[in-house]
């Protein structure tokens, strides 16, 4: 297996002391999770000041103020991350990647998750009562898929997974990510152990091996952020708990097991079984290119 993707090393003229408190993946993880923090205080702070979070503000308005509060700080905080400690370029994140690896990645989830529905129509558990031409799609848009998609998958894939990887290698960074994507969800309205757990096992280890293959945050974020848009924007599901008004307007029915109940299809064995035969597909190709990385005490 080859160290060769990692995208940053100890420098080897660093001192004993930059080693562990500055440059080793717990010291970096710590320094992004606090500024982090930091700057969502100071995000907070200005969005209240311009009223968007008031009572009074309109519905686009809170959703800039959403955006600002769950993007901005993740962006800005790896941005500091990569060129003030790791010191190098932000490879995973270059916009010329968008067209081919964003585009592609948003592509695979908006066909992924048609593919859920489909299915789910077929068993007779997901029905079209109509549609609704006046949804006020542009906030979930906004917050759902955009927001989300970049900043979970920054906090997710571009640090803890990455970072990880660099110390315990692939495997352990794949399931430390994954566990944590999941246990993320779980204060989510309609919550169960179930549905972290689905999560954790359906996106958690999908987008870690889809990073894993590309080494492109931008696959990740175009799948994940369609994912989000079509579940609720298009087909009118809960998000992860979280009501959606869709252009179409639907229910769903049967056990929960199979309708995902009121967490939304993601918790719903059809997205199971469906991304974790796209998960074995990724491995199989991580695989046979040994595009695994292994600890660090192996590479020495």
């Amino acid at each position: 297996m080859s160290a060769a993707a990692i995208a940053f090393s100890t420098p080897a003229d660093a001192p004993r002391w930059q080693r562990w408190l500055v440059f080793s993946p717990g010291a970096r993880i710590v320094f992004f999770a606090v500024t982090m923090a930091i700057l969502g205080f100071a995000a907070h702070a200005v969005v209240a000041s311009l009223g968007w979070t008031a009572k009074t503000a309109g519905p686009l308005h809170f959703a800039l103020a959403l955006l600002a509060v769950e993007l901005l700080p993740a962006l800005i905080a790896y941005a500091i991350l990569v060129k003030a400690i790791e010191r190098r370029r932000l490879r995973e994140l270059a916009l010329r990647d968008v067209p081919t690896f964003g585009l592609g990645g948003f592509a695979g989830g908006l066909v992924l998750f048609s593919a859920v529905v489909g299915l789910l129509w077929l068993l007779g558990s997901y029905h079209v009562l109509g549609t609704n031409p006046h949804a006020d799609w542009l906030p979930q848009v906004l917050v759902a898929g955009i927001g989300a998609g970049i900043a979970e998958e920054i906090i997710t894939r571009g640090v803890l997974f990455r970072v990880a990887e660099e110390g315990l290698g692939s495997g352990w960074a794949l399931l430390i990510s994954a566990v944590f994507f999941g246990a993320a969800h779980i204060a989510n309205p309609g919550a169960t152990l179930w549905s972290s757990a689905a999560i954790a096992i359906e996106a958690g280890i999908l987008l870690a091996l889809l990073y894993l293959v590309t080494r492109s945050l931008w696959t990740c974020i175009g799948l994940h952020a369609a994912w989000n848009i079509a579940q609720g924007t298009i087909y009118g599901i809960p998000v992860s708990g979280t009501h959606a008004d869709g252009w179409l307007v639907s229910s769903r029915s049967g056990p929960d097991w199979l309708s995902g109940g009121a967490f939304g299809a993601e918790a719903s064995v059809v997205a199971l079984a469906l991304c974790s035969l796209c998960s074995v597909a990724l491995l199989v190709v991580a695989w046979r290119r040994r595009l695994f990385v292994p600890p660090c005490w192996r590479r020495r």
